[in-house]
């Protein structure tokens, strides 16, 4: 089993929807959402996307 990179994430409240994004990860990895939750699942799911094939 892989060990656990914690990573924080900003998810900010904008007019459309809302946007996520780590900090400390080198590139650009962002996720968007019409809610906090749905945001966040993306941005999770952009950052293992991230690791896997940049690592």
């Amino acid at each position: 089993m892989k060990p656990m990179t914690q990573l924080k994430v900003i998810v900010e409240k904008h007019t459309d929807g809302y946007i996520a994004y780590p900090l400390g990860l080198k590139g650009i990895v962002v996720g968007e959402g019409n809610s906090y939750d749905e945001a966040l699942a993306d941005v999770k799911s952009a950052i293992r996307f991230h690791i896997e094939t940049f690592q």
